[in-house]
């Protein structure tokens, strides 16, 4: 029982490397040999792309009710399912409209597979000790890109994107499937039935606050994810180098974590907050008074707040509000940023056509929004 306790970390976060690595990062690689195959512009299957984002906001806050009444393990499981039945989908498509359909489908894996259903697990197990397998977890799902595109990649020139699907396919079932049924323990005792009905969540001041600090935080994100390669060239790098630069995104969201992971770890995750929302305002300033020279900082501040946003995430209802249905208020919260994330990409992309320094003043904005709007977040019985 000691040693499968001790794989249930390495487990989430094996699960949480393969679902990233086949559903937000698979389009970076395998968009143009998929729309080239059906002489589509790689627009529409990005727009895909998008449906799946906002048919995952639409599912989480029901995603967060069946985890609060069936328990990690299952909906892990399920999560794992449908996340493959999409990829086989698209690896059999015979049309362009059932391929659309099948990246569309993602959604579905997305609202019970992502980060949320990790953390939640962990909650049942630790309880408010939560923070430090939050964060590793969170730690191990960054290679999901560092590790996704490359083998994505390699796959698609070995053979074609159709294996690439069918491989990511097998994955979740031969692989994360087993894992999550065989190393994650059963629901604990003394959690809700299945069968009982539970009370309606009720909104209040700190769920707002922490609802807008994530929403501003995946809003960034994920415009950055789509545009960062393109600010860097605006500002002068190379196309070559900016691709490069970009890349230091990834890196530093890793260092992030692992940094949370063994020194941030006793603090306050208010401060994490406040932290990850000053970086990205600090890489843009520096990165518009340096130009081409200081560019880089700009992904380096930007994956910096992206790591411990991340971890943040989880930690920080678990902190304010305790353990007590930390799943369905925890996707509650979240719901909007994953709206936001459907849009952020196209509404972004007015403000870098207008010009690098609107684009990032624009993003700086949000961020410094973010810092404001963690004032006054206490746990429960705490006062000023």
């Amino acid at each position: 029982m000691f040693t499968r306790a001790r794989l249930v970390v390495p487990v989430l976060g094996f699960g949480q490397i393969v679902a990233f690595a086949s559903s937000y990062y698979l389009l970076g690689v395998l968009a143009d040999p998929m729309a080239r195959a059906f002489g589509l512009p790689p627009t529409q299957v990005f727009a895909a792309l998008s449906v799946a984002f906002l048919i995952s906001a639409v599912l989480t806050p029901w995603a967060g009710r069946w985890l609060e009444r069936r328990g990690g393990r299952r909906v892990l499981g399920w999560a794992h399912s449908a996340f493959a039945a999409a990829l086989l989908l698209m690896a059999t498509a015979p049309s362009k409209w059932v391929l659309l359909a099948a990246v569309a489908g993602l959604g579905v894996g997305m609202s019970i597979g992502l980060y949320g259903s990790a953390f939640a697990t962990l909650v049942e197990i630790h309880g408010a000790q939560a923070r430090r397998p939050i964060t590793a977890v969170s730690l191990l799902g960054a290679l999901g890109g560092g590790l996704g595109w490359p083998i994505s990649r390699l796959i698609v020139e070995t053979f074609d994107w159709r294996i690439a699907c069918a491989v990511w396919a097998l994955a979740h079932l031969a692989l994360c499937l087993p894992l999550t049924a065989f190393v994650l323990p059963p629901r604990p005792p003394g959690v809700i039935d299945g069968r009982a009905p539970a009370e309606r969540m009720r909104w209040d001041r700190r769920m707002v606050q922490i609802a807008a600090v994530f929403a501003g935080g995946w809003m960034v994100s994920t415009a950055m994810g789509a545009h960062l390669p393109r600010l860097l060239a605006d500002l002068g790098l190379a196309p070559a180098h900016a691709a490069w630069a970009a890349g230091l995104m990834a890196a530093s969201a890793v260092a992030a974590r692992l940094f949370d992971l063994l020194i941030l770890h006793r603090s306050h995750p208010v401060l994490t907050i406040r932290i990850a929302s000053l970086f990205h305002p600090l890489g843009a300033v520096l990165a518009l008074l340096g130009g081409a020279r200081l560019a880089p900082l700009l992904a380096v501040g930007q994956g910096l707040g992206n790591g411990l946003l991340s971890v943040a995430a989880g930690v920080l209802p678990l902190h304010v509000f305790g353990p007590d249905r930390y799943a369905v208020r925890q996707a509650l919260v979240l719901t909007p940023a994953r709206y936001l994330q459907a849009v952020a990409p196209a509404a972004y992309a007015f403000a870098v056509d207008a010009s690098p320094a609107a684009a990032l003043i624009l993003s700086g904005l949000v961020c410094l929004a973010m810092f404001a709007m963690t004032l006054g977040l206490r746990p429960v019985g705490e006062v000023a």
